[in-house]
């Protein structure tokens, strides 16, 4: 239990609170043996776009580990220690071959799986040869993204496949502009963070990093520039986290959904005014783009992500990145990073490893204080020799999903403290039909892209 944050109660008061905390190790360190690091290696991350493994292996770091991925001449994707087990020789610099990866150094021969298939320079009768492995990891290629479980394998769990990743009439795409995984210079949780704080989006998105909610002619939509109703509801895969606001005749609630421990499903963002199918007062849109953020170490994190796509729809997110998708990259002059910060700057800039010591969580943090429990939850579990209780760990076959953007044509309530309650009441009623009813089975509402 870390010690309550210090108050100061003086202005000009910086030196008394001038000592800056250790960052949680529990919650923040992720190499091999730390506990942290042993609960996220009990879930498959994605490492890699396939697209990349091309003519040589390519160095990688994950989970604080270094590696080499590639794709050997049958077309199969290796995850392998970097360093030759040898002597050590980088195998970034290693040939592949028909089957495996060789060394550039002494020629030692690896298999996708770590067994060691030929040491050319040793006698012919060598205990090395098909009987040594090196460290490999299992990958599963799916839809241009390769995943890796780096767990213990008696404990590897079923790849997981959401419901939104093979609906009907929908492909998935990558999710980064040109292509390429967005690495961002600080601890994978306080990515998580922004996650479970649906409020910021209606002062970091809608008024300072960029346009995010248009009205049909581009128009910003004033109405959501100030923060909405706010509710967290605990799911079977983590939270659903969401905001309710009145535009004109209608109540949008927005659920954000956290699948533990690291995966946030983002809903499309409706145009303004919404134009419901004749006769239904309501629409629902599912899920638009899965994105994983994926620890390189303690104080780097990769994301990769799927969007859905209508088969010949452009994909924007490549093409033309809107500006709440620009901004939450780096690689921008630093005089438009201060003057239009984005996620990026937001998260980056809590230092590389957060320091919870100093904040003063208040009532629009309690998704971020719940997700925090959860996760360390989790830890401990897999400390004491359990599984986690939450997310993608206990299930077989299609997971269902809860996000979703509901919009519901309501006309305002008398007084603004009566349409509050207003708010309030579908919210409720959102989530707990997006509990019992999953939206992607919804047939008669769904609507998975403008």
């Amino acid at each position: 239990m870390r010690e309550k944050t210090p108050f100061l109660h003086r202005p000009y008061g910086g030196y008394h609170l001038r000592d800056v905390p250790d960052a949680d190790p529990e919650l923040t360190r992720v190499g091999p043996g730390t506990p942290g690091g042993e609960f996220l290696r009990r879930f498959w991350h994605p490492v890699a776009h396939g697209a990349d493994l091309k003519d040589v292996p390519i160095a990688i770091r994950i989970l604080g580990e270094d590696l080499v991925v590639f794709r050997d001449g049958r077309g199969k994707v290796g995850l392998l220690g970097r360093h030759c087990s040898h002597r050590g020789t980088s195998l970034e610099y290693a040939k592949i071959e028909g089957c495996g990866i060789r060394c550039c150094y002494h020629g030692w021969l690896y298999d996708v799986d770590g067994r060691i298939l030929e040491t050319p320079a040793e006698p012919e009768d060598s205990n090395y040869r098909n009987k040594l492995f090196h460290p490999a990891y299992p990958v599963h290629e799916y839809n241009g993204l390769v995943f890796a479980y780096m767990g213990p394998p008696e404990s590897q769990p079923a790849f997981p496949i959401l419901d939104t990743f093979e609906l009907p009439g929908y492909v998935l795409g990558p999710g980064e502009p040109l292509g390429i995984a967005n690495v961002k210079p600080c601890n994978w949780l306080q990515i998580i963070d922004n996650v479970v704080d649906p409020v910021h989006e209606a002062f970091l998105h809608a008024r300072i990093s960029g346009v995010q909610f248009l009205d049909e002619d581009g128009r910003p939509v004033e109405e959501l520039k100030d923060v909405g109703e706010f509710d967290f509801v605990e799911t079977p895969l983590g939270l659903l986290c969401q905001e309710t606001r009145r535009v004109k005749a209608s109540v949008w609630v927005r659920s954000i959904e956290y699948i533990y421990p690291n995966i946030a499903q983002i809903p499309m963002t409706p145009i303004f005014p919404p134009r419901y199918p004749e006769g239904k007062d309501e629409l629902c849109y599912i899920s638009f783009i899965t994105r994983w953020r994926v620890p390189i170490d303690d104080e780097n994190t990769v994301e990769f992500a799927f969007v859905r796509l209508r088969p010949g729809q452009e994909n924007t997110y490549i093409t033309n990145p809107g500006p709440v998708v620009r901004n939450n990259y780096g690689g921008r002059p630093y005089d438009e990073r201060q003057r239009f910060p984005g996620d990026y700057e937001a998260q980056i800039g809590q230092r590389a490893v957060a320091r919870h010591g100093l904040e003063h969580l208040a009532a629009t943090d309690r998704g971020v204080i719940l997700m925090r429990r959860m996760v360390r939850e989790g830890i401990r579990a897999v400390a004491r020799g359990e599984s986690p209780r939450h997310g993608l760990h206990h299930h077989q076959g299609v997971v269902r999903t809860y996000g979703n953007d509901t919009l519901l044509r309501v006309p305002p309530a008398n007084t603004k403290e009566d349409d509050r309650e207003v708010l309030r009441a579908i919210q409720g009623k959102v989530a707990a039909r997006a509990l019992a009813e999953p939206p992607s089975l919804r047939e008669d509402i769904r609507v998975y892209a403008r």
